[in-house]
């Protein structure tokens, strides 16, 4: 997996560099923190004290609340891979089974419902959970889009601004139907959905690269 520490927006920092171990605690404490007291009772305190960390350096690092915990959801979410599996459709369906995978685990399921629950009257959280959650898993649509391009399975786009408008709409299509059908409807997200789905997807995909 690419290494995402440097291009998490975080404060302005000086003096020692961040230490990587005392990076990962702090954000496995948050998300341990979220699971057992829920959003609103979570502190930077008793972040700090799951950690084995002193408050100062957890405060050197993230400004509030918001930011440590989009953080802490953005680790999980760069888990997600997207090996080559043969095929378009393959590269799909092993992707949306390893997404629903991920939300199906408490830590994700709660963190990330948390943080989308605070960001409605918060555009500024908005804002970090777009550019270090959303944005950041793009990478999966453009690698998969490239690859599938390289195969021949589909064919490649001339104009860069409909390349970027047509990456943006195939995440929302995915990341949405998952999201949905995991922790709105809470069916399951098995191998047989996941192929119906990738079915549909690239139906869709044929037909939009006709017109």
């Amino acid at each position: 997996m690419p290494d995402h520490t440097t291009d998490r927006p975080g404060r302005s920092r000086t003096g020692r560099p961040r230490s990587a171990e005392a990076d990962a605690a702090i954000l496995g404490a948050t998300r341990e923190a979220l699971v057992e007291l829920g959003w609103s009772k979570l502190t930077l305190g008793d972040v700090a004290t799951r950690a084995g960390v002193a408050k100062t350096t957890l405060y050197r690092r993230w400004a509030g609340k918001n930011e440590l915990v989009v953080d802490a959801v953005a680790e999980l979410f760069d888990e997600l891979e997207l090996p080559d599996r043969g095929s378009l459709a393959a590269d799909v369906e092993g992707v949306v089974l390893q997404f629903a995978a991920l939300l199906a685990r408490p830590e994700t399921r709660t963190a990330l419902m948390a943080v989308v629950a605070e960001s409605t009257g918060d555009e500024a959280l908005r804002a970090r959970i777009r550019s270090s959650i959303v944005d950041r898993q793009k990478r999966l649509v453009l690698q998969g889009r490239q690859r599938a391009q390289e195969r021949g399975e589909l064919p490649r786009e001339n104009d860069p601004e409909t390349a970027a408008r047509t990456a943006d709409l195939i995440f929302d299509v995915v990341a949405g139907a998952v999201v949905h059908r995991s922790l709105v409807s809470c069916e399951p997200v098995d191998a047989q959905w996941a192929h119906s789905f990738t079915a549909l997807l690239l139906g869709g995909l044929t037909e939009a690269a006709r017109t």
